[in-house]
């Protein structure tokens, strides 16, 4: 239980969180910050979506920053940037690129709330010339068979020439039906695997790099099938790694994250900014949780240490109760289930009893460090992921942090909402059955 000399400390450095004016703190915290990545303490809710949102328009907007990142895949988010920034034959709507992602869990970019930014960002882009608009972009690893086919057909249209080590790479996973969980347990029980096959592509990719190309509108069609390949060498790693357990497959995964995000502020140029759109456990510092003695490393400590220069900011979310969109088991229904209270002694407990409900934002100057008081404590922090099982929500799902290490800002929505996806959902009218959590 937070003490009362601890409660009052948080209830004195919170700030109101009513409207886009309220970010004004942040916005002077983020000053002339090269790489901005904002969080979120779950997959599945309004606010969270609808907060990044306006903290990015604001960025794009004032600060002058040249593509957002996110935990997607970059075959489907890459449809939604030829939207957003009015390429030709792509979607005038980027609702419709949106819609098309099938990849489960769909809802976490197919959803209302990305459809009405990626409408602003269209908007916004339309009065701006193509190489200072606005791109959108995944950063993920796990679209391995649709990078490679956007590979092949690249290379059979602009360099035959190099088709025949894409065609051998195919080859060699095509016995596994595009399941990435059979090529992994075939890894495990027979010494090959595809690495060799992928290495040479990647090999013939990176032969060719057409450097930078300044702006959303020069990405050129190399700089796609290049990024896919990495993908597929990023996800032939990851899915090897994941059979063996451990830190190693989570440290591809964000990893290659990171790799993606520096590859495309050199594509877009020695003064570009980058807003990045992930889940907390990857945007906060791992240094600052239990994720660091367990051997990992993630997106946020990787920003910090690699762009130290050019200033990185991070911004976490957290949530007292509520409703979410989340599923009991990968690849179920899709439902809306109850957030419960914070349970005591968390840091979303500590909130909810300092502000008396209120929402709130709370900013970590730099130099915090050598502070005593709440946001340099260990604290409960809850975290919830695309799978959520009310049963694992009592005994986990919450990640000791020091809130002021971990994150520069933190914004508080005390009761949230369920996200709105595109796609059916279902409500879910009893306690799902006990299953690990995602993120």
């Amino acid at each position: 239980m937070a003490s009362t000399e601890t409660g009052g400390q948080a209830r004195r450095e919170a700030r109101p969180l009513r409207d886009a004016d309220d970010l004004d703190p942040l916005l002077e915290q983020v000053g002339s910050s090269r790489v901005v990545l904002i969080g979120e303490a779950t997959h599945g809710t309004s606010e969270f979506y609808r907060w990044r949102a306006e903290l990015t328009r604001r960025l794009i907007a004032e600060k002058g920053f040249s593509f957002v990142a996110v935990e997607g895949d970059w075959p489907d988010c890459h449809t939604v940037h030829c939207s957003v920034v009015g390429a030709t034959g792509a979607p005038e709507d980027p609702r419709e690129a949106l819609d098309a992602f099938s990849r489960w869990p769909t809802w976490m970019w197919a959803n209302e709330e990305v459809v009405a930014f990626t409408r602003w960002l269209r908007a916004h882009n339309r009065g701006l010339p193509p190489q200072h608009r606005v791109g959108f972009h995944g950063l993920d690893v796990y679209s391995l068979w649709d990078s490679l086919r956007a590979v092949l057909d690249y290379l059979a249209e602009h360099e035959p020439e190099h088709l025949s080590t894409a065609r051998e790479a195919l080859r060699c996973f095509e016995p596994y039906g595009e399941s990435p969980q059979s090529y992994a347990l075939a890894s495990r029980v027979v010494p090959e695997s595809c690495e060799s096959e992928v290495v040479a592509l990647l090999r013939d990719m990176r032969a060719a790099d057409t450097g930078p190309q300044s702006g959303a509108g020069a990405l050129d069609e190399r700089f796609i099938a290049a990024q896919n390949a990495e993908v597929v060498a990023g996800a032939e790693r990851y899915y090897r790694a994941m059979v063996r357990g451990g830190a190693e497959s989570w440290n591809v995964r964000d990893s290659h994250m990171v790799d993606t995000l520096d590859r495309l502020l050199d594509q877009y140029g020695a003064r570009s900014k980058a807003v990045v759109w992930e889940h907390n456990t990857h945007v906060g510092d791992a240094r600052a949780t239990d994720m660091a003695a367990a051997g990992m490393v993630n997106t946020g400590q990787l920003a910090r240490e690699r762009h130290a220069d050019d200033g990185v900011l991070l911004v976490g979310f957290a949530t007292h109760r509520g409703s979410v969109i989340a599923s009991d088991n990968w690849d179920g229904p899709v439902r809306r289930m109850p957030v419960p209270q914070a349970r005591t002694g968390s840091l979303e407990a500590l909130l909810h009893e300092a502000g008396g409900g209120e929402d709130a934002l709370f900013v970590f100057p730099p130099g915090q460090e050598s502070r005593n008081g709440w946001s340099q404590e260990v604290l409960d922090h809850r975290a919830i992921g695309v799978i959520f099982q009310l049963d694992v929500e009592r005994r986990g799902n919450y990640v000791p942090t020091v809130p002021g290490r971990r994150y520069d800002a933190l914004l508080y929505c005390d009761h949230t909402t369920a996200l709105h996806p595109l796609h059916p959902v279902e409500q879910a009218d009893t306690e799902p059955e006990a299953f690990p959590s995602g993120d």
